[in-house]
C-alpha cells in the first residue's frame, strides 16, 4: 500500500502534467498542501524533496517550489544548444562553459547545428517540439533578417520549454531573454580608437545576415560621425553566410580581393566584423604588397587564437564575460522560476601589432 507521501507525490506529478511541466509554474506552499490534503508539514516536505530529486521541481527558500520543465516519465534532463556552426572558432569555449554550468545542475547537453540555414533551423525546432527538452539555448539563423521560424520558438515557450538566445534574437522574438555582446558599443570603440590614432579614412567589412553585423557597423560609423570624419558608403563592404562558406571551404576570397581593389580606396584602416575576416584580410593585404599596420591598420572583434596565428598579431576586442557561462546561468534561472532579462556583455580592447 502506498504511503501518504507517495500518494501526495502522485497527485503533484499529475498537477505538473496538467500544466505541461511548464518551467516556472509554482506549486502550492507547504502550508497550503498540508491543509488541503490534511497531512503533516513533515510529510509534505518529504514529498517535495522526492520531486526535487526526480528533477521535477526546484525549491527556493522563502519563495516556494517551482516546476523545472521536465514532465514526469519523460526523457532525462537535457538542454538543447543550437548554434550556426560547430566549427566556429568561438563556439567550443561557449559550449564548454555552458555544459559545465548545466552538468553542475544535473542537466546533459545536446548540440545541434543549423549552418545558419533557416530550413535546418526549422527542422531542429520541430524535432525539439516532438522530443521535448528541459530548455533551449539558441543562436538563431540569419538573425538580421525576419525569421519564418519565430512561430516555432513561440510554440516551444507555450509548451513550457524555456528559451535563451545567444548573440541576438530575430524580429518578433525580442521578448525572449538574450545574452549578446554590446555590438554597438564595440563598433563605436574601434572607430574611436582608430580616429584617436590619427586615421581619417576608415573602411569596414561586416556580415549582412547576422544581427551582430549591422549593430557593429552602426557603432563604427557613429564613432566616425562623432569624430567629424567622412562616411564613405563605398568603403564599407558586406558579406553573407554563403561568402563565408566559399572563403573557408573553397579558399575563395574574391570578396576580400574585390574590397581591396574597388571598395577600400584611400582608407588607412579597416574595421573587421570578426577575427576570422581580419586574419584573412591581413593575408590578402600582404599578398597585394600592402604593409600592416604601416599602410593599413586592421582591427576586429573576439580576440581569439586567430589574433596570434598570422604574421601580424591582430588588435581586437575581447569578451569581458564568458558568454556561455552567462547564458547557461540565465537558463538555470528560468528553470528555477526566476525572472530573467537580456544581458549585453561589454568588451575590452586588446592592442596588438595590426593597428
Amino acid at each position: 500500500m502506498a504511503t501518504k507521501y507517495q500518494l501526495l507525490a502522485d497527485r503533484l506529478r499529475e498537477e505538473l502534467r496538467r500544466n505541461s511541466g511548464q518551467a516556472g509554474y509554482k506549486l502550492p506552499t507547504e502550508q497550503e498542501l498540508s491543509r488541503k490534503y490534511q497531512l503533516s508539514r513533515q510529510t509534505v516536505r518529504h514529498t517535495l524533496r522526492l520531486l526535487e530529486e526526480e528533477g521535477l521541481i526546484r525549491r527556493r527558500q522563502g519563495s516556494g517550489s517551482y516546476a523545472t520543465g521536465l514532465l514526469p516519465g519523460t526523457a532525462p534532463r537535457q538542454i538543447a544548444v543550437v548554434t550556426s556552426f560547430l566549427d566556429d572558432y568561438v563556439f567550443p569555449a561557449i559550449l564548454h562553459d555552458a555544459s559545465d554550468v548545466f552538468s553542475q545542475q544535473g542537466y546533459s547537453t545536446a548540440v545541434y547545428a543549423t549552418k545558419n540555414c533557416i530550413s535546418a533551423e526549422r527542422e531542429i525546432l520541430l524535432r525539439l517540439l516532438e522530443e521535448p527538452v528541459s530548455g533551449l539555448l539558441a543562436e538563431g539563423a540569419k538573425t538580421a533578417l525576419p525569421s519564418p521560424n519565430a512561430d516555432l520558438y513561440q510554440r516551444l515557450r507555450q509548451v513550457g520549454t524555456p528559451v535563451v538566445f545567444l548573440y541576438g534574437a530575430g524580429a518578433g522574438l525580442e521578448q525572449i531573454p538574450c545574452v549578446a555582446d554590446d555590438n554597438y558599443g564595440g563598433g563605436y570603440r574601434l572607430g574611436r580608437y582608430l580616429a584617436d590614432r590619427g586615421h581619417r579614412e576608415i573602411a569596414g567589412i561586416f556580415k549582412s545576415d547576422d544581427i551582430q553585423g549591422p549593430q557593429r557597423y552602426h557603432g563604427a560609423v557613429s564613432a566616425l560621425r562623432d569624430a567629424g570624419l567622412p562616411l564613405r558608403d563605398r568603403c564599407f563592404s558586406w558579406y553573407d553566410t554563403e561568402d563565408r562558406r566559399r572563403l573557408l571551404e573553397e579558399q575563395d576570397g574574391r570578396f576580400l580581393a574585390d574590397f581591396l581593389q574597388t571598395r577600400m580606396g584611400d582608407a588607412t584602416a579597416v574595421i573587421c566584423y570578426n577575427d576570422e575576416i581580419a586574419y584573412r584580410l591581413i593575408q590578402t593585404l600582404l599578398e597585394a604588397g600592402r604593409r600592416v599596420p604601416e599602410d593599413v591598420a586592421v582591427v576586429s572583434f573576439d580576440s581569439s587564437y586567430l589574433c596570434q596565428l598570422g604574421p601580424v598579431s591582430i588588435t581586437s576586442l575581447s569578451h569581458r564575460s564568458r558568454m556561455g557561462r552567462v547564458a547557461a546561468e540565465q537558463m538555470v534561472g528560468l528553470l528555477r522560476g526566476e525572472a530573467v532579462h537580456s544581458r549585453f556583455l561589454e568588451w575590452e580592447l586588446v592592442v596588438r601589432n595590426s593597428g
